[in-house]
């Protein structure tokens, strides 16, 4: 006979698969007409757009590209440098065991190294070194019972804090402005250009998320007279992902993703550079939820028959945000007091350690000074800064999932009157701590009606090793109080080996 329960119902994200692979990516470019022929590079960089991710049953299919510039010295009669623009289109697809097309699909690709290798004059071959995070998840809606309607049930209960998801999803957006340049610079072609996303936040209405963001860009270019020059600006991004039931107090793990970029000169306004970025943003929300579980139960007075198993299910969501300041002076004689165009700053994180309570991180900056030789004319010198940083991370340990994503938020370099560089960089680490947990869920209840119940009789034991009063009293078809009673124990978690027992128990 089934027995009637009373249920708790949760929206569980199980991770299904997750790792790190790393691929490159290479092709073969040619000069265009209009430019002149490549005598050697000068420096390589590259923004990476992923226009779509797919997942296919077993497999993850990423299509993107590497949008690319390459600055090089020119084979003319001023020796000029000039920048070629390429785009480098690519097709990656990752094994993933168990992974349907149903399932959520989340990506980080980033961009570890780019390198040019000049082929002729005419012709160059770039090589880009990438890494993929991807991370699996399936959503599943669980009935968990948290109470038998029974005479006499016994349940051993576990009262957890949970984070339920509450939905997740989805939207593009568009990052666009027209960047003025100075009056006097006519523009003859853009040499370079960066692009961070910055400042990322989010504030929850009804049933939608919105998301804030910066971003942030730095434009090399050249002008009609052969100067070289930069320009910077911010432009906001924001976007509403529609979920139902959000509020304020939820918990939201909101990820960007460049999908496609457009830089060039503004054919309407002069001076200017028109500046389009296709963004997707992405957003997961969690409510923290107390739930009730039943882990075991039995009754000493009815034969009861159930179902179990166990479920992994998320069990938190942290989030935690720190930043690592770097502040040095480097003493670089190749740049002395020229003109420092720009730098490109790289972050390698070379080891992660888990401690309790906190992660400790060892990398290094790479640091790539494009500067004035003189004359206008460009070089490049690389220089290296190690740092050790760690982010407090209350209830971390070396089992948990961890999530890191550092990016440089700031990052300033001055010319010193003694000629040292006065570099100020800051790191932004974004860690998510997932806590993942085992539970048991009892499915299933019924009773056996034939079970004949007789009167109560008493019997002595001696407690062994491994034993709980919950499993004593389940063995006999007692119960955890009426023993604890009879043998005056106070704390029913304390049991001694060989400690003596006198045990009510009802015979069926």
């Amino acid at each position: 006979m089934a027995i009637e329960t009373t249920r708790n119902n949760i929206c569980v994200n199980h991770i299904i698969g997750q790792k790190n692979e790393n691929f490159v990516v290479e092709g073969d470019s040619i000069i265009p007409d209009i430019k002149p022929d490549i005598i050697s590079q000068i420096s390589t960089s590259g923004t990476v757009c992923i226009y779509k991710k797919e997942l296919i049953d077993g497999k993850v299919r990423l299509d993107g590209c590497i949008d690319t510039y390459v600055m090089y010295l020119a084979d003319d009669e001023n020796s000029s440098v000039r920048s070629v623009n390429v785009n480098l289109d690519f097709t990656q697809i990752f094994d993933m065991e168990n992974a349907t097309s149903d399932m959520s699909l989340e990506t980080n690709v980033k961009l570890k190294n780019i390198e040019c290798k000049i082929i002729n004059g005419r012709k160059i071959n770039i090589k880009a070194f990438l890494e993929a995070g991807i991370k699996i998840t399936s959503r599943e809606e669980l009935d968990i019972i948290n109470n038998v309607n029974l005479k006499g049930i016994q349940m051993l209960n576990q009262n957890m804090s949970i984070n339920s998801l509450i939905g997740n999803g989805s939207t593009k957006t568009y990052a666009k402005d027209t960047i003025v340049i100075d009056n006097i610079d006519n523009l003859a072609e853009i040499m370079k250009t960066d692009l961070h996303i910055l400042n990322k936040d989010v504030k929850i209405s009804y049933n939608k998320v919105l998301a804030k963001a910066d971003l942030n860009i730095k434009i090399m270019y050249l002008t009609d007279d052969n100067r070289i020059n930069t320009v910077q600006s911010t432009i906001p991004v924001m976007g509403f992902v529609d979920i139902e039931n959000v509020s304020e107090e939820d918990i939201c793990n909101t990820k960007y993703e460049i999908k496609n970029v457009v830089v060039k000169p503004n054919n309407t306004e002069e001076h200017s550079i028109y500046v389009e970025a296709e963004i997707e943003i992405s957003c997961e929300v969690y409510k923290n939820q107390d739930i009730n579980i039943i882990q075991d139960l039995y009754s000493p007075i009815s034969n009861i028959i159930f179902t179990q198993k166990q479920v992994q299910i998320l069990q938190r969501v942290e989030n935690t945000q720190s930043v690592c300041n770097i502040r040095e002076k480097q003493n670089v004689p190749e740049i002395g007091a020229n003109k420092i165009y720009d730098v490109n700053v790289n972050i390698d994180i070379t080891k992660q350690t888990i401690l309790n309570d906190r992660i400790l991180y060892e990398g290094e900056l790479n640091l790539s000074y494009i500067y004035d030789t003189g004359n206008n004319n460009i070089d490049i010198k690389k220089t290296k800064i190690p740092f050790n940083f760690n982010v407090d991370v209350m209830g971390i340990n070396q089992n948990a999932n961890v999530e890191t994503d550092a990016e440089i938020t700031m990052q300033d370099f001055v010319i010193t009157n003694d000629g040292s560089i006065d570099v100020k960089v800051d790191i932004t680490f974004n860690v998510t701590l997932i806590k993942n947990t085992m539970i048991n869920i009892i499915d299933d209840i019924k009773e056996d009606e034939n079970r004949s119940i007789n009167t109560c009789s008493l019997v002595v034991y001696y407690v062994k090793d491994g034993d709980t009063l919950w499993k004593i009293a389940k063995r006999f078809k007692s119960t955890v109080e009426e023993i604890a009673r009879i043998n005056g124990i106070e704390n029913e978690n304390k049991l001694n080996i060989g400690q003596q027992l006198f045990i009510p128990r009802f015979n069926g």
